[in-house]
């Protein structure tokens, strides 16, 4: 059983973003690292290599997906604990891991900058799968399966509305 959607659509100057977010019980380095470091996001991401700087390119293995392949990101921007930004290589794919932390909590959100051509109906489901498998490697609870994001969550993504209140 998964938890409801939490996604929302967001206007932007550029076009519209999809935030997903979830809420951790724990200090916003520890939270950073399990985003960052290599040997953390193979839990629940996948692992990656190369020299990880703004304006360089690294090679993310999809650890979970079918072949596990292998894509070029470039890190667009990197700013300790707070934001990753990411891209394709050719810049049509745009994400972001945005953190804070406030009373012992640290929230991490990740921006997908949607292009017009996205599907949010697929991409929104993939996103809560991803966190969730965050959660459960933190919290060593069992691994959740995408056949309870897609297609289950499908028809709440596509049904979005754009929400003007961004608080």
């Amino acid at each position: 059983m998964t938890n409801p959607p939490t996604g929302r659509l967001v206007p932007a100057a550029d076009g519209d973003q999809l935030v997903v977010s979830r809420t951790f019980r724990a200090p916003i380095e520890d939270v950073w690292a399990s985003v960052t470091e290599p040997e953390r996001t193979a839990r629940w991401f996948g692992t990656w290599k190369g020299h990880a700087a703004p304006g360089r390119m690294i090679k993310v293995q999809m650890g979970f997906e079918e072949q596990a392949p292998w894509l070029d990101k470039r890190i667009d921007a990197c700013d300790p604990p707070r934001r990753l930004a990411l891209s394709n290589e050719n810049g049509d794919m745009r994400i972001e891991l945005l953190l804070s932390h406030t009373d012992g909590l640290t929230e991490l959100r990740l921006v997908h900058h949607l292009d017009p051509a996205d599907e949010v109906g697929a991409y929104g489901p993939g996103w809560e799968y991803y966190l969730d498998m965050l959660v459960a490697a933190r919290d060593d609870l069992p691994t959740p399966s995408f056949d309870d994001y897609y297609p289950a969550m499908k028809s709440y993504y596509e049904g979005l509305p754009i929400q003007t209140d961004t608080a």
